[in-house]
């Protein structure tokens, strides 16, 4: 069964945001698409926050946050600790991102790569399974602060 991928941008967005979820539709995911829904300025931490509001509660599994850079974003989705989001550019990147650091979310940048890379990006990200092993130490320590001071 598909993930149900929740997606949110910024005005500069926008567009790669619906072509991205109509790539994840045609994958036959289920998209929870929140917004914007138009190109009317809008500030990037309000969308971020709602999609790292759909990860922790469950109401999807996976998200893709955009903006301009990816950056600013990225960093409004991080600040929930449920989410782990990282900022790629290119299809490897995506696909470590859930391989080394089981993140949940991606951030790209749409003033920074195009829509193949975009698609690419997302592609490798949906397609990777966490490795565990090395890496759920280090998660581990990601959740918990008090115990990456501990084995400091």
């Amino acid at each position: 069964m598909a993930d149900r991928i929740a997606i949110a941008s910024d005005h500069a967005a926008i567009e790669m945001k619906a072509q991205l979820a109509e790539h994840l539709r045609a994958a036959g995911h289920d998209v929870l698409d929140l917004g914007p829904a138009s190109a009317d300025s809008v500030d990037y931490p309000d969308f971020g926050y709602k999609l790292a509001e759909a990860i922790s509660s469950g109401a999807a599994t996976k998200g893709v946050a955009l903006c301009g850079s990816g950056i600013g974003i990225s960093i409004a989705v991080n600040r929930h600790p449920a989410c782990r989001c990282a900022l790629v550019s290119d299809g490897l990147a995506a696909r470590l991102a859930r391989e080394h650091n089981d993140a949940n979310v991606i951030a790209m940048g749409a003033r920074l790569i195009g829509i193949e890379t975009a698609r690419d990006c997302l592609d490798q990200f949906l397609s990777a399974d966490f490795g565990g092993g090395r890496h759920q130490r280090r998660i581990d320590k990601l959740s918990n602060p008090a115990f990456a001071k501990e084995s400091a």
